[in-house]
Parts: C-alpha cells; structure tokens; sequence
C-alpha cells in the first residue's frame, strides 16, 4: 500500500505551476494539524495497513519544520505499519536544502531523520531559466544542494528538470543534463514546459509576451535527453523517468501499475482499484471540514470503460506497458478484439508493439505517448 501527502505551501509561485498551493505559510501549522487528523479519518481506506511507500509532495514539503515533520510520521506510525525497506520520499527545493554557512547540512540532517529519498526541484542550472521560471534558488544552490545531500547520506536521490524552454539552440538544455550527469545522481525525471491557463505563463502568452516552443523544438530536446541519458547508463521506465538499475521510484511505479494508494490533504487523490478520491483544492474549506471529522472528498466509481482507460493512460507510458489479459478482465471482453482496428493502424504506424502479451510503446512512439492512448481507450 501506498500514501501520499500533499503539503500545499510554496514561498513564492513559480511561473509555469498550476498545481494547488498557497504562498502564505500562517496556516501551516493548523494545515499539518488537519492532514494528521486525515490520516486517521482514512486509516481503512487501504485494503491493509501496511505501507510500502510514503511520498510527501506538494507544493513544497521541505518548508516543513521539526514539530511538524515529527507530528506527520508519529501519526503515521500510530495507524499505520511501515516497511523496514519502505521508500519514503520528500519534495525538496535546493533553497530549503542548503542551511547557514556555519551549519550548511542542517536542513540535511533533520529530513534524514524521516525520508531516505530525495526529489529536488532543480528545474534548470542555467540562472536565466530559474529567473524566467520565477524559482525561489539560484544555480549555484541547485548545484550546491546535490553535493551536500550527498553528504548528509542521501543516496537515494532524484531531481527534476525542464525542457522546451524557447532557445535560439538546445546549448542550454545540453548543459542541463551534463551537469546533472556530472552529479551521478540515480534517478533523473525530465518535463516538457506546458503553458497552463491561469499561470504567469498562460497570462504572457495571452498577452502575446510569450510563446510556447514549437513542437519540433520540443521533439528535439525530448531526443537529445533520451539519447544522452541512456548512453550514460540510465533506463527509461517512463516517458518522463530514467533511472539506473534498481533505482526506479517505487511509489511512483505503484501509480503506473493501478497499486491503491490514499491521498491525504486539499487536492490530494486517492484509488483503491473500485474508486477514485479527489480531496477539495481549497486549504480553508478542507480545515473545516477535517476538523468536523468529514472527509472534504468527492468519490468517483469507476467504470470498466474508466478502470481500461486509466490502466492504459498511465501503463502505455512505462516500460512494463499494458498487459491485454490484464485489459481484457477490467473490460469484461476480449480487448484486442474490440480495439482490433486501432492496434492494427498503431503497429503499423511504427508505434506500438506487443510482445509476451504486452503492449508498449516503440521509440518513435514514445514521442505520440497521449495520442497512442486516447485512441486505445473504450467507451
């Protein structure tokens, strides 16, 4: 089993984020309170009580502090049994990592006494993109974070990156993932600049201030970063996830392979096979409601068709892809029959493949991953 908790609070609004989250931090304490209370609201959401994974993501989970870090994981334990090998992870930004120059490994040393993973939200090593993005560090901190997180006995560490970027050349983005690569670092996830609507960047672009790169541009960075990151040894176990041998995030996998996990906190997400959870995006109203003991939640019953179509959004992304017995019980019918025509244009678009009863992505398929999918899914 596996749970999520989402911290909703970051120090300032990054340009492109459309996630839920708050930059005022005077609820924090209060917030922490309620997600405690949640999770023992939700204690039998779970088919068991044993957790295999812990992610705290958000927002921003590493402006959290000593008492509230501690009051999480008592509670946890108090309802929960963790594995001894559990992978527990933390959202990270570099900023919160590097502590004062008499003491820069204290943020490193209290987040060690609860996680043994690391997700850093680097997003770039080029100063201009960190501006442009409108992230809270500077290069040298993303730079300084990984060493002393490496220090403070972190092995198990990944960072994210952006691409499509508007450049003139992809010199940047070629930068990027040299310095990354120069870290050693097992575990790389890299994303596509999206313009959402209502970000910084949605409003630039509706003013015409700005303009999403083309997507050729895009394709070609997509390319350069599957080419360089398995030449030095990492697998690509997801569209967007590299990874060297054995270190695959776990949880995240759980998510790709329709494990249940429980989401705890606003905008949090929740599936246990039958149904989805979605917790309401609003910090105030989700307070009230825990602190009235009701679960601030609307529950989604999954259809076949929904429980196919889901299977197949996430799975057709990963290297494991989507097993046809697999889909052909959720549907109730033979699958490959009823989709027979379009896996017949997919393989001959030289985008799919099945083999061992498995239906994955091919290369050049990887580049159409979303496409590939819609046209799969049932009705």
């Amino acid at each position: 089993m596996h749970l999520y908790i989402h911290i909703p609070f970051c120090k300032q609004a990054c340009h492109y984020c459309d996630f839920h989250f708050s930059t005022s931090l005077k609820q924090k304490a209060t917030l922490v309170e309620a997600l405690c209370r949640e999770i023992e609201l939700q204690k039998d959401y779970l088919p068991t009580r044993h957790l295999e994974t812990i992610y705290l993501g958000g927002g921003t989970p590493s402006l959290l502090n000593e008492a509230e870090l501690q009051l999480i994981f008592e509670t946890i334990h108090r309802f929960y049994t963790v594995a001894p090998d559990a992978e527990i992870t933390l959202e990270a930004n570099p900023d919160d990592l590097v502590g004062p120059a008499d003491d820069p490994l204290a943020p490193l040393r209290l987040f060690r006494q609860y996680v043994n993973r690391l997700s850093i939200g680097i997003q770039s090593f080029h100063e201009p993109n960190l501006r442009l993005m409108n992230r809270a560090h500077s290069a040298s901190e993303a730079e300084k974070c990984v060493q002393l997180a490496r220090e403070a006995g972190f092995d198990n560490l990944t960072i994210d990156l952006i691409y499509g970027i508007p450049a003139e050349t992809h010199g940047v983005w070629e930068a990027d993932l040299a310095k990354a690569l120069s870290f050693g670092i097992p575990h790389i996830s890299a994303y596509c600049l999206t313009i959402e609507p209502g970000t910084v960047f949605g409003n630039w672009q509706k003013k015409g201030r700005m303009q999403a790169a083309d997507d050729e541009f895009a394709a070609d960075q997509f390319t350069i970063l599957v080419r360089t990151l398995v030449a030095n040894g990492y697998e690509q176990y997801e569209i967007s996830n590299f990874a060297r041998p054995g270190w695959e995030a776990r949880h995240n996998s759980s998510y790709w392979k329709r494990r249940p996990y429980l989401g705890i906190g606003p905008s949090a997400h929740s599936f246990n096979h039958h149904s989805r959870q979605y917790n309401v995006a609003n910090n105030a109203q989700y307070v009230r409601a825990i602190e009235k003991g009701e679960i601030p939640g609307t529950v989604e019953e999954l259809s076949k068709a929904d429980q196919v179509n889901e299977y197949i959004l996430t799975g057709i992304r990963t290297k494991w892809g989507c097993d046809v017995r697999e889909l052909t019980a959720l549907a109730g019918t033979d699958f490959e029959a009823l989709r027979r025509t379009e896996l017949q244009n997919l393989y001959n678009r030289g985008w799919l493949s099945l083999r061992n009863h498995r239906l994955t992505l091919t290369e050049a398929g990887k580049l159409f991953a979303d496409r590939v999918a819609s046209e799969l899914f049932i009705s």
